[in-house]
């Protein structure tokens, strides 16, 4: 359990600390968690993102291997949770300009090399998705 001398000793000073009403120490977030945190809750980033497509009529989805990977780069960054966002705006930011000039569009695919930048977010055009449907 940290101390308040810990505080001092990081080179807080005494009057500062003393507005803490509690002090707990944090563990580092490893990639599972990131990625629960990506998808889980309700408010998820994963499901804001699918929204915002969906208001353009387009489906997102992204593969485990895409959700690992950003999760890793958001740990290299050493940015943590807040992190994911930027990732995920990274890899998403030259696809949600281009879409609007895409009316076709039916899916977005977000793969792991999407997310390095060896690829790019693959779209999926209606007819492709009505071809698959068929069959299927």
């Amino acid at each position: 359990m940290p101390h308040p001398d810990d505080l001092r000793q990081f080179g807080l000073i005494p009057e500062f600390i003393g507005r803490f009403p509690v002090i707990t120490s944090l563990q580092a977030l490893d990639e599972a968690l990131l990625v629960r945190i990506l998808t889980e809750p309700r408010n998820a980033l994963v499901r804001q993102y699918q929204q915002l497509f969906r208001h353009e009529g387009v489906g997102l989805e992204f593969t485990a291997a895409a959700l690992s990977e950003i999760s890793r780069r958001a740990i290299t960054q050493g940015t943590g949770a807040r992190g994911l966002r930027s990732v995920l705006e990274g890899v998403l930011q030259r696809t949600m300009y281009e879409l609007p000039s895409h009316p076709d569009v039916a899916r977005c695919l977000v793969d792991e090399d999407a997310v390095t930048g060896a690829g790019r977010v693959r779209l999926e055009y209606r007819d492709e998705a009505d071809a698959v449907k068929a069959a299927g």
